[in-house]
């Protein structure tokens, strides 16, 4: 058994079966990953993956289990590199983070601005997805940081700590009769067709909650993941619009009248998330810091160590988090 070997299952597995394509993000050849493949399970003696012909069809049950160890192998070898690397040169490296277009465009410039002024030699790697997506990505090893607001407790392999809590606010067109409203309603917001974001994204859940509790059913008629659309569609006429308040400039968004709604909904609470066991380097404690200053080094190695989401979260119990 290699570890390249193992590389090329967890890899194959990682682009949907498709060999082709692993083959160029590895820069080697589709037939010596498929015999690669075939040499590991002639020696294991079971099928890791099942065929139709030359094609990869699914993961076998036993191919399951097998992945997952290798997948566990490749992330301790990736902190043997990382435990050098920091030794050898503790100001180059890379940092990975997924997150959504929320957080990329509206809370997370600062601090990466900041960021790679201090680390010019540190390469930053932005993925973007859904919540699930994002945990996904943290908890399998594929990047380093996960931020995100819902999903992340789904996985209990990620060390979920607090950032910032933030919350909404209503968006229409001027003219709208609600522009004139002192202090909104959530009668008011239900009387209007609304446009949001998709269920599952930036705190949606919360919104639908304080519906509910008030027996009331909204009429959304638009969603999207991206609050810039939302807007847009806002100016149109379609409806009016439910963001968070971090994603609105009275300055740069003409044409919009802001109306607070922090009132109508539970505030939510964006969180950063990575794998158990992670090896961090100094620079990634400091970005942590960067973007969420109460998450010092000495906290995060605290919440590092305990065990389970409920001792995570009592660590932070009393802690004022800064508001977007």
């Amino acid at each position: 058994m290699k570890l390249q070997q193992l590389r090329y299952i967890w890899e194959v597995a990682r682009h949907d079966l498709n060999v082709s394509a692993t083959a160029q993000s590895l820069f080697t050849s589709q037939p010596g990953i498929s015999k690669q493949v075939r040499l590991l399970e002639d020696e294991l003696g079971v099928e890791i993956f099942e065929r139709s012909g030359k094609h990869l069809t699914r993961v076998t049950p036993a191919g399951e289990a097998i992945l997952e160890r290798a997948g566990d192998i490749l992330r301790k070898v990736e902190s043997i590199k990382q435990v050098a690397q920091e030794f050898r040169n503790d100001q180059k490296g890379t940092l990975s983070i997924a997150t959504t277009h929320t957080q990329a465009r509206y809370a997370l410039p600062p601090a990466i601005k900041v960021f790679m002024e201090r680390y010019p030699e540190v390469s930053l790697h932005m993925h973007q997805g859904t919540p699930v997506q994002i945990s996904e990505m943290a908890a399998d090893g594929t990047v380093d940081f996960a931020i995100a607001t819902e999903a992340l407790e789904l996985f209990s392999d990620l060390v979920m700590m607090p950032c910032y809590t933030w919350n909404r606010c209503v968006i229409v067109p001027e003219g709208h009769p609600l522009a004139s409203v002192k202090r909104l309603t959530i009668e008011d917001v239900a009387a209007y067709p609304i446009v949001t974001y998709v269920f599952g994204f930036t705190g949606r859940s919360r919104l639908d909650e304080a519906f509910h509790a008030r027996r009331l059913t909204p009429r959304v008629v638009f969603t999207a993941t991206d609050a810039d659309v939302i807007k847009t569609y806002v100016r149109l006429g379609l409806g009016i619009g439910i963001i968070a308040r971090m994603a609105i400039d009275e300055q740069l968004d003409s044409g919009l009248v802001m109306l607070d709604a922090s009132h109508l909904f539970s505030p939510s609470v964006t969180k950063i998330g990575f794998r158990r066991g992670t090896f961090l380097r100094g620079y990634m404690y400091e970005f942590i810091e960067l973007f969420a200053p109460h998450l010092t080094r000495e906290v995060v190695d605290k919440a590092w160590q305990l065990q389970g989401k409920a001792e995570v979260e009592a660590l932070f119990e009393g802690v004022e988090l800064p508001t977007y």
